[in-house]
């Protein structure tokens, strides 16, 4: 996401930190949560897959890249077919777009379908975070406040991407952690494309990231059984992050006088 225009807080006493490729973890499988990148054992097209798809997270491919066949097939030293199969996965999730004769490009969300992905995020992350404040554990209360640690520590370090990777796992941590998950899978997808939006629509603002303390309060809501506080704050953080883009059509004033002035 570029560059995160923030103000670093104070690290917390005791983070655990593991370096750039922290990943928060699920408390029941052990499993990374940020699974994006290719699990061993992996087919070459979801090795190029997970490749691209990390890259498009970590926006290193701005909206509107193209992704040509022949030079990806060449850098990953697979064959054209591999590719193709990669990029038509990540056309099904919508990261990329696939056009006749044109080839693949990532994907440049249109406004409305930009401001309908945050309103999408709303209503299903509020259905979330208000079930997991009536059936959080302490140990999972635990592990939301480690995956904070880790998350503000990557920032203090300067860890920018890691960072990153960190403010989108909380998302489906919580999700994960509230057990429904059609609703997870649902909100999967749109975190992996709200990079794009966050890169075409930033304008002047270099603000591209979820803030810290405003995961903490929603962690604490969440953790005290307030489900109503809960939502209230994840509409404030979501609406906080929105406000950062250009997501209104810019009205420009057409000069008649300017065009049919006479010399």
């Amino acid at each position: 996401m570029a560059e995160v225009a923030r103000t670093p807080r104070r690290a917390p006493a005791g983070p655990r930190r593991r370096g750039g490729e922290a990943r928060a973890r699920d408390a029941r499988s052990g499993a990374p949560v940020d699974a994006i990148r290719a699990a061993p054992g992996a087919t070459p097209d979801e090795a190029v897959y997970a490749a691209i798809h990390e890259a498009i997270l970590d926006h290193r491919l701005p909206p509107g890249t193209k992704l040509k066949e022949i030079p990806l097939a060449e850098l990953f030293g697979v064959t054209r077919n591999v590719v193709r199969k990669a990029l038509a996965r990540l056309a099904h999730e919508r990261i990329v777009e696939l056009r006749a004769n044109r080839g693949a490009i990532v994907a440049s969300p249109s406004l409305e379908e930009s401001r309908n992905l945050f309103a999408a995020r709303l209503v299903i992350e509020s259905a979330i975070v208000a079930s997991l404040a009536h059936t959080i554990s302490r140990a999972q209360a635990r592990e939301l406040r480690s995956l904070l640690q880790e998350e503000d520590a990557a920032y203090q370090r300067g860890e920018v991407r890691s960072g990153l990777r960190l403010s989108r796992d909380f998302h489906i941590v919580i999700a994960r952690m509230a057990g429904n998950t059609v609703l997870t899978d649902f909100l999967e997808q749109l975190v992996a494309r709200t990079p794009l939006v966050l890169l075409a629509y930033r304008g002047r603002s270099r603000h591209a990231g979820c803030a810290n303390d405003e995961h903490a309060a929603i962690v604490e809501a969440i953790a005290a059984g307030q489900a109503d506080k809960a939502v209230a704050l994840l509409k404030t953080h979501l609406e906080s992050l929105a406000g950062h883009l250009q997501l209104e059509e810019e009205e420009t004033a057409t000069d008649l006088a300017a065009i049919f002035k006479r010399r």
